[in-house]
């Protein structure tokens, strides 16, 4: 396993994070396809064994079984200073409640004492706002996150998926007012949707954020030839990822053909070849991998030794097509 400092922290995390969205309940939230406690655990093991230190979940998934799930693993296979906790904020926590959701200070503050008691530990190495909230005022997100900090039970503060005025707003009026400065960008990023690089990911680098994609496998189409039917239940019922491929399905084909030319020449499976060309992009920290068979946490940790030549590069890029904004909401 490599490791690489989060953006310009002193941290040290792996080149690999698992995301932790499908441990959880299937019972509970929004995600059916969701394993359970006794099924999530073999992955987390996995990981902590090929030297992932890095874990990614948040308060929604499964309405906070996933921390809980995640918590216990981690306190069973590994010692707490030696892994990487991040979790996130901004989701529906509590329907019937209007302020059981957002990024208020009330919101934040509740949430993230919840979240610790879920976990099961005294602080999170990240805290990651998971979207932009458009009714709380930016400034009262911004010093409610620095209060976390000056706590001590947060160390370090993330973003996810806005667009690059609204990070540059939060980023400016943190320095102006001596606050607590985000340190990652979590957004969606990969060889079928590369709209973060016209402006985020240039941002990114200009200010040494460590930038984390989600969905680096496109919700699995960079994973198989285009025709090859699902192998994973999440993939067969993920009504999300329909709202973010859709609109361009057939440039998205030529795409994975294309990364399927190149695995068959390098004689390595479609995701490798896939990480791998998120993982050469100097600004890119950790692509943020769901696992729910044990080949994909190694090919994600293969991943790393796949390196692509500029011709490669090029070949994978060129047949990429203009895609409407996603995943923002």
């Amino acid at each position: 396993m490599d490791y690489i400092r989060l953006g310009k922290t002193g941290l040290k995390v792996s080149r690999i994070c698992l995301g932790c969205m499908t441990y959880g309940s299937p019972e509970k939230g929004t995600h059916s396809w969701a394993l359970n406690e006794e099924q999530s655990r073999p992955f987390i093991k996995q990981a902590l064994e090929a030297g992932i230190n890095f874990f990614d979940t948040a308060n929604v998934y499964s309405v906070g079984v996933s921390e809980e799930v995640v918590g216990r693993a981690l306190r069973d296979f590994a010692k707490r200073d030696e892994v990487v906790i991040a979790t996130k904020v901004h989701g529906v926590m509590r329907p019937d409640d209007p302020n059981g959701r957002g990024l208020s200070r009330r919101a934040i503050l509740q949430e993230i004492d919840n979240s610790l008691r879920r976990l099961g530990t005294d602080y999170v190495d990240l805290y990651q706002i998971h979207r932009w909230d458009y009714e709380t005022p930016i400034e009262e997100t911004l010093e409610a996150l620095h209060d976390l900090v000056k706590m001590g039970k947060v160390r370090y503060i993330g973003a996810s998926s806005m667009y690059a005025w609204q990070f540059t707003k939060a980023l400016y009026l943190a320095d102006l007012h001596g606050w607590t400065r985000f340190v990652t960008m979590q957004n969606h990023l990969n060889l079928l949707y590369r709209e973060e690089e016209r402006e985020m990911m240039g941002l990114c680098e200009a200010e040494n954020i460590g930038v984390l994609p989600w969905s680096p496998l496109a919700r699995g189409r960079l994973t198989r030839p285009w025709e090859t039917e699902p192998s994973t239940k999440r993939a067969e019922t993920d009504k999300f990822a329909k709202t973010l491929y859709s609109a361009t399905e057939e440039a998205d084909r030529k795409v994975v053909e294309r990364v399927g030319e190149l695995a068959a020449a390098r004689g390595v499976p479609y995701a490798q070849i896939a990480l791998a060309w998120l993982l050469q992009k100097p600004m890119v920290t950790s692509p943020i991998i769901g696992a729910t068979k044990p080949h994909h946490i190694d090919d994600a940790v293969a991943a790393l030794g796949v390196k692509l030549t500029a011709e490669e590069v090029k070949l994978l890029e060129e047949a990429y097509v203009p895609h409407p904004v996603a995943g923002f909401a």
